[in-house]
């Protein structure tokens, strides 16, 4: 019997496209795992006793390591489970450039084009949600503009799917050629995204032939083993166990933070969320690891990225 306390748990929501691009990493790595689902729209009081007020989706917990975003979550299953990797091949920086803008502009064009294009049919308390969160606080313009900028919208992300399609011409079964990699579950939330949640999505993605190859290929990777779990019981998990010992500092690094320091993390994108604030356990280019303690879950490490965010000192 495996370990609890190594036990991945994943916080998300069904139609969350970026909890599917980790739901395809567990199939990628064809790994088992536990399903929290949390609700789609704030309050979300189980994972922000965990996170500190970090409410964005998808969350992995492992015992009391709390990984938010998926760029964490990617990160440390590479770490966990090396083999197969998410990076066949010498390329890894590269495809680490690249999810920039796979999950940066890429992802956004989608998100416009799906929320412009659903209009008045868009219930008003996700539309003001989201649309707080992706087009900043004067979004009720800015879902507007999507609506009418629609065909422009499509223009611009037709031509990267024109290009990743050209790519895979050749009969290759994944973006980087035979064995699946990051980059596949990076652009592929994106292509599912649009499929699945724009009604036009399906015959959009029909002028792609080698991509919906593509496409058919990663959603036969599946998701991985996967078995059900409350919320409380993740709580409970947390609480019954310490997180990993880390610690580390970065001479280089450009604000000086350093482990012992109090800071506050936060998307650095003005999407009205709470930042979460805690002491520094260790920090480097790619990862910030803030220690927290709360009488309801104990000690935890919550990780965040930091491409993308911001670190702000107390």
């Amino acid at each position: 019997m495996s370990d609890p306390a190594s036990e991945i748990i994943l916080h998300n929501y069904p139609q969350s496209p970026v909890a599917e691009k980790a739901r395809v990493a567990f199939g990628i790595k064809g790994l088992s795992w536990r399903n929290v689902e949390i609700p789609r729209l704030p309050p979300k009081p189980f994972l922000t006793a965990l996170t500190g007020g970090y409410r964005r989706t998808p969350v992995v917990q492992i015992g009391a390591d709390i990984y938010c975003d998926s760029q964490c979550i990617i990160r440390e299953l590479e770490r966990r489970y090396p083999s197969p990797s998410f990076f066949p091949g010498a390329d890894a920086g590269l495809m680490w450039c690249l999810s920039r803008w796979t999950d940066g502009g890429l992802f956004d064009l989608g998100v416009k084009i799906v929320l412009g294009s659903a209009g008045d049919k868009l219930p008003q308390d996700f539309a003001a949600d989201r649309g707080r969160l992706y087009l900043g606080e004067n979004w009720a313009e800015g879902l507007k503009a999507a609506n009418a900028g629609l065909p422009h919208l499509v223009s611009q992300v037709r031509a990267p799917l024109g290009w990743l399609d050209r790519q895979l011409g050749d009969g290759r079964d994944f973006l980087l050629g035979r064995a699946p990699a990051a980059i596949d579950a990076q652009v592929y939330h994106v292509v599912w995204f649009l499929r699945g949640r724009w009604d036009q999505g399906p015959a959009f993605l029909s002028e792609f032939p080698a991509l919906e190859r593509w496409e058919d290929n990663v959603c036969k990777l599946g998701h991985g083993s996967m078995t059900e779990m409350s919320p409380q019981d993740a709580i409970a998990r947390a609480s019954a166990c310490e997180p990993l010992q880390i610690e580390g500092g970065d001479a280089n690094d450009p604000q000086g933070l350093a482990p012992g320091m109090q800071v506050a993390v936060s998307p650095d994108v003005d999407g009205g969320e709470q930042p979460v604030a805690g002491t520094v356990a260790a920090v480097s280019c790619d990862t910030i690891t803030l220690h927290r303690s709360e009488p309801e879950t104990g000690n935890l490490n919550v990780h965040f990225p930091r491409a993308g965010y911001l670190v702000r000192p107390l």
